[in-house]
């Protein structure tokens, strides 16, 4: 598992889809997953300071976790099947860990309401975790690289093929305050 951070969450210009950038706490690898925008708007309040009138869908389930008397101890991005993305919230209630899956976008409204920290598994960065160059913030894919799964290994072009669909849209985001932090 590796911690990861929420790093933004951007627009398509090309077609107003979201998608919410993680970023590796230790490293510059980041892993973008597209988001629905009521998820997107849910993520972006709670980092934004945002107060609401009333709660959210995300305010309540963690209302109702800590009143049946459970914690949530920390969100997992687990698995990465047929370009969608798997999670896990993690809950701690009598002394044991319980499992919950999830889509990744509620795990994460979770996770920035109650400030635990957010991990991805190894074989999901490997998949899905992409470089981006500083300057342009488009992706960067070493020309002759080859990348080892599981049980095999993909050469760059076959890895260019696989990930076109999010080259393609990280391509038509706006990055232009990408490495510009809030404080």
């Amino acid at each position: 598992m590796i911690e990861m951070t929420i790093d933004s969450i951007r627009v398509s210009l090309m077609n107003y889809q979201r998608v919410v950038i993680l970023k590796e706490k230790i490293s510059d690898r980041y892993l973008p997953i597209w988001i629905g925008p009521a998820e997107a708007d849910a993520i972006a309040v709670k980092l934004q300071g945002v107060a609401v009138p009333r709660p959210l869908t995300h305010d309540l389930l963690n209302s109702v976790i800590d009143t049946l008397g459970a914690a949530i101890n920390s969100i997992i991005v687990n698995d990465l099947k047929n370009d969608t993305f798997y999670a896990k919230v993690i809950l701690d209630i009598d002394g044991k860990q319980i499992e919950v899956d999830s889509r990744p976008s509620d795990a994460l409204a979770l996770a920035v309401r109650t400030g635990v920290p957010i991990y991805a598994d190894d074989s999901v960065l490997e998949k899905a975790g992409i470089m981006l160059d500083g300057e342009t913030g488009k992706p960067i894919f070493e020309e002759g690289e080859e990348i080892k799964g599981k049980d095999s290994k993909v050469s760059d072009a076959e890895m260019k093929k696989k990930m076109s669909a999010f080259y393609d849209f990280i391509n038509t985001l706006d990055l232009d305050d990408f490495d510009k932090r809030k404080s």
